[in-house]
């Protein structure tokens, strides 16, 4: 039963968290437009999309895990009444972000190997790989906006990013329709039209979350674009110490799932477009659980900046609490309708009812996968992060892909299961690492009780 403390603790946790599902759910929308329009045109449009977005994501995550160290920070700062670390702390993260997007921009421009390696059908190895260039881009633009976006949200400032975001993907609309479908006299360039209308679109968050820092008053005392400082290679060694190994565990989170894409590669056009389907419908549902859990990361973050461990606990477990309801009513809204969403993707009938199946084998990690994204995100608040990312290598990676690979292609009891095998690896993986980091989440927040 659901007790008037429960609500206490959890109330102003979803306030926190529905700005932050409202972004998140605006940017993710962004694929999921470019998956619907590419998949209008063609399958092999939609699968370059699919693969190019397997090297993608995990760079994305990779490089968004890493800035996500600030938003402790900040909401630490914050909690104790040090507000004027944060000029520095933001600059310090600029920097970071410059280094891993020219990394970032490395691999996406020199793509086409890693599809050749894995077998890719070689005309949606082309197109992904021209995607990606396309969609290099934006990688600026999207770094910077994910520095100032992790200042606004552990300062408890998560509606402008839910506006901007918005706005964002009303632009990445009309961008794509223009550019896939060679409209109003542009070219028709299909999959790369797609990465050209993103990094457009990433383009305009990013001056409008610099617009909005630069004159809303509260953030005019931190002075962010001004006195601009050379990298400080102690407080980028502490930033990288907190936050690398929060986008290791991101990146290898994400890649446990984009990598399935390159595996199978190979399978051809409708396999490889069914699970790009059902990644991308289960990716926008997933948003909901990680938005609560960086809401706790800002709520445990300034409870402990505040000197308030025991509360800091309780908000942890009842935001536990919250995201295993949560992720029950995800679970039947998924196996409900799942048959209707996968024909809004593509008329294809093989690739619906692949699609369809993929998604029920989904239903049943979302409890897992809902109490594993936020007990990280309640353990990033005590910024407890490396060992999280050991838990997350072992799960995702030896037991999810490993395991779905043994499944999906190897000699196991039930015969090779394809790509089905690799989701019921993400069924195992999720499911040990949801556990271990319960564990990590207890220990860790015991510690605190008497500091």
């Amino acid at each position: 039963m659901l007790t008037s403390r429960f609500w206490l603790y959890n109330k102003p946790l979803l306030l926190l968290a529905l700005p932050l599902l409202g972004a998140h759910l605006a940017q993710t929308g962004m694929g999921v437009v470019d998956t619907l329009m590419a998949g209008r045109l063609s399958a092999v449009d939609l699968a370059a999309v699919a693969v190019g977005t397997s090297v993608f994501a995990p760079i994305m995550l990779l490089i968004f895990g890493t800035l996500l160290a600030v938003t402790p920070l900040v909401a630490r700062a914050d909690g104790s009444g040090e507000t004027q670390k944060l000029a520095s702390l933001l600059h310090q993260a600029s920097w970071v972000s410059l280094v891993m997007i020219f990394l970032a921009w490395l691999v996406m421009s020199n793509s086409l190997w890693v599809f050749n390696f894995m077998q890719v059908d070689p005309e949606v190895a082309r197109l992904a790989a021209a995607y990606l260039k396309a969609l290099a881009w934006g990688l600026p633009a999207l770094a910077f906006f994910q520095v100032l976006r992790c200042l606004c949200e552990g300062l408890n400032h998560a509606r402008p990013i839910l506006i901007i975001s918005f706005l964002g993907l009303l632009l990445n609309i009309p961008a794509n329709y223009l550019l896939i479908y060679g409209k109003a006299g542009f070219p028709q360039l299909g999959a790369v039209g797609c990465g050209y209308a993103t990094a457009l679109s990433f383009w305009f968050m990013a001056l409008m979350i610099s617009l909005y820092v630069h004159w809303q008053p509260r953030y005019r005392a931190f002075q962010v674009f001004s006195r601009w400082q050379m990298p400080d290679l102690n407080q980028i060694g502490q930033l990288l110490w907190l936050g690398l190994p929060i986008g290791l565990a991101i990146f290898v989170e994400a890649s446990l799932f984009t990598t399935i894409a390159l595996f199978i590669g190979g399978l051809g056009e409708v396999v490889v477009a069914g699970h790009q389907i059902a990644f991308n419908f289960t990716t926008l549902l997933f948003m909901v659980p990680l938005s609560l859990g960086m809401a706790l990361t800002v709520k445990v973050g300034h409870l402990l900046g505040a000197q308030k461990g025991e509360a800091a606990r309780e908000a942890a477990w009842k935001g536990m609490q919250l995201a295993a309801l949560i992720a029950l009513i995800s679970a039947g809204f998924m196996a409900v309708s799942a048959p209707w969403v996968v024909q809004l993707y593509t008329p294809n009938f093989q690739v619906q009812e692949l699609a369809t199946s993929l998604i029920l084998l989904a239903v049943f990690y979302q409890i897992s996968d809902a109490l594993q994204v936020n007990a990280a995100g309640a353990l990033r608040g005590y910024k407890d992060t490396r060992i999280v990312m050991l838990i997350t290598l072992l799960a995702y990676w030896i037991i999810g892909l490993g395991g779905g690979w043994w499944l999906a292609f190897g000699d196991n009891p039930w015969g090779p299961q394809g790509v089905r095998g690799f989701w019921y690896g993400l069924i195992l993986g999720l499911s040990f690492a949801a556990a271990l980091l319960l564990w990590r989440l207890d220990s860790t927040s015991r510690r605190y009780l008497d500091a």
